[in-house]
């Protein structure tokens, strides 16, 4: 493929692409994402294509593994186009059946589709099924469409048109002016405005900038973040080009962990193919603008998440958080300005490009514009990666999204941001995701969502959280170091049966002073789920301490459960 010179080129080639797809073409479509590779999407693949050779019409239909649509709890997903017949759990004995029936006898397998508990009927169409209808699927929709090892599949539904408007069509100062008007907030917990940090770094009088696009993903039970990543990694890539074409740098940085390898082949990759195409490298689409973006992997370490560590990391140094004299924006990796954005915030910029600030806010809230994508975990029907509008309420998202509880049991919380986020009680599910509401009832806005029904001790999975801190805490700074390893220590003995008058308040005491004193978000942040869970689960606590009691049963240590708890 010769580099692509100008956006008329870019379109010579998207019609040359195009003209070689019948869009009336059937396509077996496989959920190519971990989830479903795990549970067999490799050998899926490989019997439809061994099938369709058999039967000898192999020439008459495409097959191809996709990015993940999520529902994973479903994998692996199958979804036939155009008419988006959509198959779960299929294995690869199922293969034979679908072929002779649906793509030649053009019949849905009846025992593969999705079966509403609510009415027992079959659901045919994808996107009818509750756990997708009720989402608004901005940057994973096109997932199940897109082999993500293949950029003229992005080409085909229209990707990096948004990078050809911008570099001929707009400034790099009316770049960052559309995402200010936007809204878009950093897909982070702390939800900065992305346009004014993008500002702030260009107008920053040093030449020499650089672009750092966090894929960092350490909270326990969350994986929405490298399934999305994984799963069209073009998209995030060409958020990052913008971006750096509108701030001024010429370098810019992939940083994620090398336990995700599906993650990390993907966007290599993704990245050799756009320097291929010329999307990177110099004079790219001949604006006279040149990008090189390189993969950094990250040492492992869920501290890694903090700025200033992430940074460290990079120079070679010791992943470590230190004191933020500047901002980095000003002084950031190599102490050079430094826009590091959320991969979710990179994902937006070319749908903001491509549509327009006004559309973008179209969805959302006032302060918190857009959609979040999280993955949903736990005691849920529906689990899997999801993407929801801003302003949706966590209640909707349980229950229209999330299908309610797995079993019969009563839901009793919904964990929010990961261990250092909060617990939301049934009582306060009207909480919408969105950055100011969470911030005020204590939430962190995370990739995560973990669901407890009744049959979950809250005082043996905020140690669960505590522990997980105490292996990851850097042990840097004191308040974070021995507080984290202290409050462990009283609820090892509160779940043992050895808790003490007076143990609640040594809990609240110590969260209190590592607030105020520890270095970085880890350590002020590793007491939310214990005193969300003082705030909304008292009781729990004082039954263990007081009448020696696990409530849900989960403590064997402790004696008789209430009346209908899991035991």
């Amino acid at each position: 493929m010769p580099l692509i010179k100008s956006p008329e080129e870019l379109e010579k080639v998207r019609e040359e692409i195009l003209s070689r797809r019948d869009p009336h073409k059937l396509c077996i479509s496989v959920c190519a994402g971990a989830s479903c590779l795990a549970s067999g999407a490799g050998e899926v693949i490989a019997a439809f294509k061994a099938e369709l050779e058999k039967q000898n019409i192999n020439a008459d239909v495409d097959t191809k593994g996709s990015g993940c649509p999520g529902f994973c709890e479903q994998g692996p997903v199958v979804v036939i186009h155009p008419e988006e017949i959509c198959y779960l759990q299929v294995t690869p004995d199922d293969a034979g059946e679908i072929i002779s029936q649906t793509i030649v006898g053009k019949k849905p397998v009846e025992r593969l589709l999705y079966t509403d508990p609510d009415t027992g009927n079959k659901v045919v169409k994808m996107n009818d099924i509750p756990f997708y209808k009720n989402q608004v699927r901005h940057l994973i929709g096109n997932n199940i469409k897109i082999d993500p090892k293949s950029i003229d599949d992005y080409l085909a539904q229209g990707g990096y048109a948004a990078l050809a408007k911008a570099m001929h069509e707009m400034s790099p100062e009316q770049v960052i002016e559309e995402v200010k008007e936007s809204g878009l907030r950093g897909r982070s917990g702390s939800g900065f405005p992305a346009g004014r940090k993008w500002e702030f770094c260009r107008n920053s009088e040093d030449e020499h900038k650089y672009v750092i696009c966090n894929c960092h993903e350490g909270d326990p039970g969350s994986y929405a973040d490298r399934r999305l990543t994984e799963g069209n990694p073009h998209n995030v890539l060409e958020g990052i080009i913008i971006g750096a074409y509108a701030i001024g740098a010429q370098d810019a940085f992939v940083f994620v962990g090398d336990e995700f390898p599906q993650t990390v082949e993907n966007m290599r990759l993704a990245i050799k193919q756009a320097e291929e195409y010329g999307f990177l490298g110099k004079d790219i689409l001949g604006s006279g603008f040149d990008l090189t973006v390189r993969i950094s992997i990250d040492g492992g370490g869920y501290v890694l998440g903090e700025s200033t560590a992430l940074m460290a990391s990079m120079e070679g140094r010791i992943g470590e958080p230190k004191t933020k004299y500047d901002h980095a924006t000003d002084r950031g990796l190599w102490a050079k300005p430094t826009v590091l954005n959320n991969l979710q915030t990179w994902a937006n910029v070319p749908l903001i490009i491509n549509n327009g600030a006004a559309w973008f806010r179209q969805t959302g809230t006032d302060g918190s514009t857009g959609t979040r994508v999280f993955s949903i975990t736990g005691k849920i029907k529906n689990s899997g990666m999801i993407e929801v509008p801003m302003g949706m309420s966590l209640k909707e998202v349980i229950y229209d999204i999330g299908g309610g509880t797995v079993t019969d049991k009563k839901f009793k919380a919904i964990q929010v941001g990961g261990p250092l986020g909060g617990f939301v009680p049934e009582s306060q599910l009207d909480v919408q995701v969105d950055y100011d509401q969470m911030t005020d009832a204590g939430l962190a806005m995370g990739p995560g969502l973990i669901v407890a029904d009744e049959s979950t001790c809250i005082v043996d999975m905020v140690k669960y959280f505590l522990t997980f801190l105490a292996h990851e805490s850097c042990g840097k700074c004191t308040p974070c170091r021995d507080g984290i390893r202290q409050m462990l220590h009283i609820l090892n003995n509160i779940t043992a049966g050895r808790g003490n008058k007076g143990d609640l308040e040594l809990l609240e005491l110590i969260s209190t002073v590592q607030k105020k004193a520890a270095l970085c978000a880890l350590g002020q942040g590793a007491s939310d789920p214990l005193l969300s869970t003082l705030k909304h689960f008292r009781e729990e606590y004082e039954a263990h301490i007081e009448e020696k009691r696990c409530p849900a049963g989960v403590c064997k240590a402790l004696g008789a459960v209430s009346s209908g708890a899991n035991v």
